[in-house]
Formats: structure tokens, C-alpha cells, sequence
């Protein structure tokens, strides 16, 4: 597949490979998604709005330039901004490809961080050098302020456009969450929404704060993705039932979707409303007990997003996708195509 590179949301050429529940795959303009909804379906988002995580600044102790790029907290709430997990980068940005960054300046606990307007202190280096606990000075007010004026976008080098927040904020952004954009919510605008109820189709939303897709450190993502926190509104709770008692699917909308909604209901078997954590991977050991279909971005073999899509269909399947992904030059990561995958119903 080919990366795309240009941060359009909707592009006219977007396309979408769809895998039915008996393994049959075609091909779709993706403007057409809605055409693969039923009517009595529920389709579930994430309204997670993607913070600018990316912090430049400096290393105290050595005062060597360094990037720290947000990669995790333990709660949604609002006043929780002060303590995060961290990927700290020496000097550069996102031009330089992930893998080919340089490491920072050696860190041990203690060490202070000057990132802008913000302070803040590493508190712990959990598995490998570049990963670090990080705790900001000052009140949640300050932090979401420096944030606000010295952060930016995570971004990667096969994007050549700096990008704005805007262009990382789906058109149900609401929730300061996110750390990258949850981007399957691309395909969403007020349009479609209008399309949905119109088919007698249902909408509703979810928050889940998608983590990071790389960090450049082969052993670091094998940890991927990290525990992120989400929170699953009654209203949503409603919305599942009401569509699982009229014989509709679940539709998700992204693999963050399918993590929050799948932990929810992981301890009973039931969804529950309410904050939880979201861990360890989902893939082809996972028995999906809400989530009946996902409509999401195109991702490479060997990432915890490809093999989650594994607990959708099987081996033999997803790899004649993937085939067929090559062969029709599909444009993967944020800003490229997608694919929908129904629940194989025959293993």
C-alpha cells in the first residue's frame, strides 16, 4: 500500500474494500460506506479530539534540544493532565522519519523538561530509554493553556504539510482525548449523519483516547497499543440495545471503537456505561461479544491495528485483502482509504 500524504478528510477518489461475513470482498468509491449499513444498525463513534501532543523543548540537566510526544493517560478526566506517558526524541521533528530519529539525551528520574511554557519532571523510565512517565508543574488551567499554544499535532513523516489541529479533529470532535486522530472518523460529516437516520440507521458515540501508532522503537511497539481510558455514555448503551433487539449489527467505526467497546463488556459479557481501561490487544484469539462489523482506515500487516482486524475474519481472508489492497493501490495510514470487515459468521 501507499502512504498517503496529503491531510484530506473526504477526498473524491477515497476508496473502500468491503469483506462480507462469508469472506467475499469487493470493491467501492467510499463514498458509498452507507450503502453497506441496514436498516436497524447502530453505528458507534469515537468523539475523542485529538490534543497537540507533540512538545518540543529541552533536556535540563544536559540542555540538548529534545520532541516528547504524549503518549498516554490514566483517566479522561479533565483536571487529570498533569502525569502522562511519554516518547522523547532528541533534536528534530516530524521530518525525519520515526525510526530514523535520534535517541534523547540520556534520562534518569528527576531529570527537569522545559518544553515551551510548560515544566515538567521524569518521574520514571517504566521499559526502554526513550519511554518516560513525565509530570507536569502548575494547574490542569496551565498545562491544557501551554498545551493549547506550544503543542501540535503528532505527526509522521510521509505527511509533507504541516498539520493543524483541524486537520486531525473528526467532524464529531468533542472530548480533548485523543492523542492521535482517531481517523476512521474521517468518513463522518453532518451529511451523512442525515443519511444514516434517513435509512433508519442509529448514530452514537463513544470516548476512547486512541494512543500512538509508532514510536520508532521496534521492542516499544510490540508494546502497542498502550492501556488507554475511554468512557461508553447510557445513551450508547441504549443504542446497542435497541439495535441488538431489533436484529441490527454493530457498527464501529475505527479500531478504538472496537477496543472501548469490547473491554466494557469483557468482565459480564454485557456492554456497561461508564469510564473503563482498555488493554492488551484485540485479534484473532478475541471472541467479539458486541462489535458485529468495523469500518476503518487501512493498516499494514504486523501492527496491533491489522490484528485486531484478525478477530473479525479469518487468515486466508485478510490476506487476499491485503492482496488485493496492493494490487488496487489502496493509500494507507490517517488520511488514506478504508476497508469494512463484517464478523465472519463460518470459521
Amino acid at each position: 500500500m501507499i502512504a498517503e500524504s496529503l491531510p484530506r478528510h473526504r477526498p473524491p477518489h477515497a476508496k473502500l474494500l468491503a469483506v462480507d461475513a462469508e469472506g467475499g470482498i469487493r470493491h467501492e468509491a467510499r463514498a458509498q460506506w452507507l450503502s453497506l449499513l441496514a436498516r436497524g444498525d447502530v453505528v458507534v463513534a469515537n468523539d475523542a479530539m485529538t490534543l497537540p501532543g507533540s512538545l518540543a523543548g529541552v533536556h535540563v540537566p544536559s540542555g540538548r534540544e529534545i520532541e516528547v510526544r504524549l503518549a498516554q493517560r490514566r483517566s479522561l478526566d479533565a483536571d487529570a493532565v498533569h502525569e502522562f506517558l511519554a516518547i522523547v526524541f532528541g533534536a528534530g521533528d516530524h521530518r525525519v522519519r520515526t525510526e530514523d530519529r535520534g535517541a534523547p539525551p540520556p534520562l534518569v528520574p528527576g531529570d527537569r523538561l522545559d518544553l515551551g511554557p510548560l515544566r515538567a519532571i521524569v518521574t520514571a523510565l517504566p521499559v526502554a530509554p526513550r519511554l518516560a512517565s513525565i509530570r507536569f508543574e502548575g494547574s490542569a488551567a496551565q498545562i491544557w493553556a501551554g498545551l493549547a499554544t506550544h503543542g501540535r499535532p503528532i505527526q509522521y513523516a510521509y505527511v509533507t504539510d504541516d498539520l493543524a489541529l483541524w486537520d486531525v479533529w473528526t467532524s464529531v470532535a468533542a472530548v480533548p482525548a485523543a492523542f492521535e486522530a482517531p481517523s476512521a472518523g474521517f468518513v463522518l460529516d453532518w451529511q451523512a449523519l442525515a443519511r444514516m437516520r434517513e435509512r433508519g440507521v442509529a448514530f452514537a458515540t463513544l470516548t476512547h483516547a486512541a494512543g500512538i501508532s509508532s514510536t520508532g522503537d521496534d521492542a516499544l511497539d510490540a508494546l502497542l497499543p498502550f492501556d488507554e481510558p475511554y468512557v461508553i455514555p447510557e445513551a450508547t448503551v441504549r443504542a446497542v440495545a435497541h439495535a441488538r433487539a431489533a436484529g441490527g449489527r454493530v457498527v464501529a467505526v475505527g479500531t478504538t471503537v472496537v477496543r472501548a467497546l469490547e473491554a466494557a463488556a469483557s468482565r459480564t459479557g454485557e456492554l456497561q456505561a461508564g469510564p473503563g481501561m482498555a488493554t492488551g490487544r484485540i485479534d484473532a484469539a478475541t471472541r467479539l461479544r458486541v462489535v458485529d462489523a468495523i469500518l476503518s482506515g487501512t493498516h499494514e500487516p504486523g501492527t496491533s491495528h491489522h490484528a485486531l482486524l484478525r478477530a473479525f475474519t479469518d487468515t486466508r481472508t485478510l490476506r487476499e485483502a491485503d492482496r488485493q489492497l496492493d494490487e488496487h493501490g489502496y493509500r494507507t495510514h490517517e488520511f488514506g482509504d478504508s476497508v469494512f470487515i463484517e464478523r465472519r459468521t463460518r470459521r
